[in-house]
């Protein structure tokens, strides 16, 4: 049987001046298209008990917006769709919203943002006219309630996901690209280059996996569902970014808390739940910082030290690459670990590539006092060090191209980083405000 191609459209929040000193962070979207949906207070105790610190509702319900106050979980606020309508073609009804879910809750449930639809374009067409005046309108009801929110936009982009994608090289940039979700936010990042903005990271705000699928649906099994979110977390949480933006980090919100047993579609529209309704979770996952899957934790890497002196790490990457038999391809132009060109970034790679394969016979980490030791795992982006859990071998070796497994068809076809429904190509776009 032929591997269905999945939803290759990835939710991206364009955020702008937001600080990243956090760290990225993993949030999860909760759906109410649910049978016995738990009492909202229930749904907060589930959240706490798996240390979830962000959460995405699609709309702004009373119950769980109170449930939300006080429990320190950053909150993104949800308008629907049919009231995008109404709020575009009026600003006392933009006021009005604000006051009513917003304003009305504010400081005891910590509402970080307000999502502008969801999927508004591909749901009611006819929107398009309302999208920018509903965004205008909200924000000046903010500015107007004194809760200084800063403006943001997602897109939704028309991407078609194939799951023969090899590894490849970007012909104009020479990016190397192992994984879509790379790809994808990088392919974003360029865009907003291409308007002449910078210094506006993104936010993945819908991605997952299903867990159970109908008979045409063979990939959507609970040990790929396990597989893929597993590695889309270790990948969020190196708090690392594409290779056009390394230092960048990506947050992500996976879809969803719940199964919505209650949409249309196929089987595997209805069972993407992490969880279910009394809180067991449905397979092994690790969504705490505390559990986080960063590497290989007992690796010790070796690194340039913060502000050493620029000469000694010039001498020292020279001897690494010469005399000391680093691999330092990586870090040659073009190759992933070029970028960020400077000699702190190189340096880095070359110590770390020389002490893992001279550690055991007497190497050290000194190079005349310009290097440390760290148990963090180094890599970023694309750039994997070696003795990372990512690289089977030294030389800049990427992380996998797939999150997800092989098909179990039995095919040598891998599925590829794919995002939030079942279907080839999707088309939509939302508008947001942070609050900072």
């Amino acid at each position: 049987m032929v591997l269905k191609k999945w939803l290759g459209g990835l939710l991206l929040l364009l955020v702008g001046m937001i600080s990243n000193t956090g760290g990225a962070f993993i949030g999860i979207n909760i759906g109410t298209d649910v049978s016995n949906m738990p009492p909202a207070s229930d749904v907060v105790a589930i959240l706490k008990t798996n240390q979830i610190t962000h959460v995405r509702l699609y709309d702004a319900d009373a119950h769980m917006l109170k449930a939300l106050a006080n429990s320190g979980i950053e909150v993104m606020v949800g308008i629907t769709n049919e009231e995008v309508l109404g709020i575009g073609e009026s600003p006392a009804a933009a006021a009005a919203w604000i006051n009513k879910n917003v304003a009305s809750y504010l400081p005891s449930t910590n509402i970080t943002a307000i999502a502008v639809g969801s999927e508004v374009l591909t749901s009611i067409p006819n929107a398009a006219p309302v999208l920018v005046p509903a965004m205008n309108y909200l924000h000046k009801a903010l500015v107007a309630s004194n809760l200084n929110f800063q403006s943001k936009f997602q897109l939704l982009n028309p991407w078609t996901l194939s799951p023969d994608l090899s590894p490849i090289v970007d012909p104009n940039t020479l990016s190397h690209y192992n994984s879509m979700f790379d790809a994808m936010v990088d392919a974003t990042y360029y865009a907003i280059d291409a308007f002449n903005s910078t210094g506006i990271p993104i936010v993945v705000t819908e991605t997952g996996w299903p867990w159970l699928g109908g008979a045409n649906e063979p990939d959507a099994t609970a040990n790929n569902a396990e597989t893929f979110n597993n590695n889309l977390i270790r990948r969020v949480l190196n708090d690392s970014g594409p290779p056009s933006q390394p230092t960048i980090p990506i947050s992500t919100y996976i879809y969803e808390l719940f199964n919505e047993d209650k949409r249309p579609g196929p089987v595997s529209e209805r069972n993407w739940g992490l969880y279910f309704t009394n809180g067991t979770a449905v397979y092994s996952l690790s969504l705490s910082a505390s559990d986080r899957i960063t590497g290989n934790s007992s690796s010790v890497f070796c690194v340039a030290k913060q502000n050493a002196d620029s000469a000694k790490l010039q001498e020292g990457l020279n001897w690494a690459c010469g005399q000391g038999g680093a691999n330092c391809t990586a870090i040659q132009e073009g190759r992933p670990c070029y970028a960020p060109n400077n000699i702190q970034n190189h340096a880095s790679y070359a110590y770390n590539d020389y002490y893992q394969k001279m550690h055991s016979a007497g190497g050290t980490c000194d190079f005349d006092g310009s290097a440390t030791t760290t148990t963090v795992d180094p890599s970023y982006g694309s750039c994997i060090f070696t003795g990372s859990s990512n690289s089977s071998t030294s030389g800049g070796i990427f992380p996998p191209v797939a999150f997800g497994p092989i098909s179990p068809q039995g095919g040598s076809t891998s599925l590829r980083f794919q995002a939030s429904k079942v279907q080839s190509l999707l088309s939509a776009a939302f508008l947001a405000f942070i609050l900072i």
